[in-house]
């Protein structure tokens, strides 16, 4: 395993680019998945200011917030700023009176309340910047079934044992559940969310069905919509958005739900080791969130949709990138071939390209236009054509 690839160079980058263009930038993720560290980095040597909200120094040094800001020069990092909303406002006069070369760093647990907070409050001023775990290109491929097992946060990947890490994700899940949601002014029984979360885990890769899973959680489906949307909002479930165009075919327009930390998907699941893992009936599901987790993580969340009929053709993952439609299909088998829903994927939403992402390690074509990639050569087709790189053939077409 590369130990410098868990730097985080390329979101260090992404961070300190915005810090360019905007004068407020908000690094917003779940607790203990690396904002402190990163925002500490990125202000070594660097004149500012840092202030941490859970710290009662800092907190007295901002109780007159306009007063004490107001001088600062360089770059002002405020950390745990969920804690302190009524900061928004005095962070807008402050960025609209364009000191030359001050900019605030603002780092806060990802929860709906504070990206409305920051987008209204902060409107044309600001840049949203979301976090998560490590991903394959911080780790390296060879860590790729580690990273899948346990998932990319910090102190669970990099765990001396795998017992550790199993400990420490069970561990995060009840702090969670019992006191960060609080914080987060989630106003949710702990016991009822995870009911909740643990029924999504079991349905891990699937069609969002609010009647049915309110009828085995006792809930009205309009409830347990919103505590799916407050556990969206803190960035541990993902709601992929269905595409759908005029195309003569009645298509699925639910989402399909999955939990985004493949890890703590595998601990909500009780699953001890990775032996377990490869034995689960949930191991193809499991596969399947963590490629495409990997692969919205490049692309961009508004980049990507999942497609299905009601006919029963699928395509797990679509992509517009730079005008290109590239389609994603996860397989959890040794040999992916061609089958009958990738055909009407390709001609009914006439991809440029489809990747068929296995566990495997050697690329092949199906057909032109179609590859079976193991993930690392993926995520390096998407970049390609992210960054407008993507050759018009693929190597065996030429």
């Amino acid at each position: 395993m590369k130990k410098a690839g868990l730097e985080r160079c390329a979101l260090r980058e992404r961070v300190q680019r915005s810090l360019r263009d905007s004068p407020v930038v908000a690094l917003v993720g779940p607790r203990q998945c690396g904002k402190t560290t990163l925002a500490r980095e990125i202000a070594r040597g660097r004149r500012g200011a840092y202030f941490d909200l859970e710290d009662p120094v800092s907190l007295q040094r901002l109780a007159q917030p306009k007063t004490a800001l107001e001088p600062l020069d360089g770059l002002i990092v405020i950390d745990e700023v969920q804690r302190r909303p009524d900061l928004f406002p005095v962070l807008r006069v402050l960025a609209d009176a364009a000191r030359r070369g001050r900019r605030f760093l603002i780092l806060g647990s990802a929860s709906p309340e504070l990206l409305r907070q920051g987008s209204e409050t902060l409107a044309g001023r600001i840049s949203i910047i979301e976090m998560a775990g490590f991903d394959l290109g911080e780790t390296g491929a060879a860590a790729l079934r580690r990273l899948w097992w346990r998932g990319g946060f910090p102190r669970s990947f990099l765990a001396r044992s795998e017992a550790v890490s199993v400990a420490w994700r069970a561990d995060f899940i009840r702090t969670f559940l019992e006191r960060d949601m609080l914080q987060l002014g989630v106003r949710i029984p702990p016991p009822a969310l995870r009911r909740l979360w643990t029924m999504i885990a079991h349905y891990h890769g699937q069609i969002w069905n609010a009647s049915e899973i309110a009828r085995s959680l006792g809930e009205a489906h309009v409830t347990v919509k919103r505590h799916l949307d407050a556990l969206t909002g803190a960035l541990m479930v993902r709601q992929l958005q269905p595409w759908f165009e005029n195309l003569g075919k009645r298509q699925v327009k639910a989402p399909k739900v999955y939990v985004r930390d493949s890890g703590l998907l595998h601990t909500l699941l009780d699953m001890a080791t990775p032996a377990v893992l490869h034995a689960h009936p949930k191991v193809g599901a499991s596969w399947e969130g963590f490629v495409i987790e990997e692969l919205i993580g490049l692309a961009g969340e508004r980049n990507a949709w999942y497609w299905r009929t009601q006919a029963g053709a699928e395509l797990d993952l679509l992509l517009m990138l730079r005008g290109r439609r590239i389609g994603v299909e996860v397989k959890y088998a040794d040999a992916p071939s061609m089958t009958r829903s990738m055909h009407i994927s390709m001609e009914s939403l006439k991809l440029d390209r489809l990747y068929v992402i296995y566990p495997g390690s050697e690329p092949y074509a199906l057909r032109p236009g179609v590859e079976v990639l193991p993930l690392p050569l993926a995520r390096e087709r998407l970049i390609a054509a992210r960054d407008g790189r993507l050759a018009r053939r693929l190597p065996h077409e030429r």
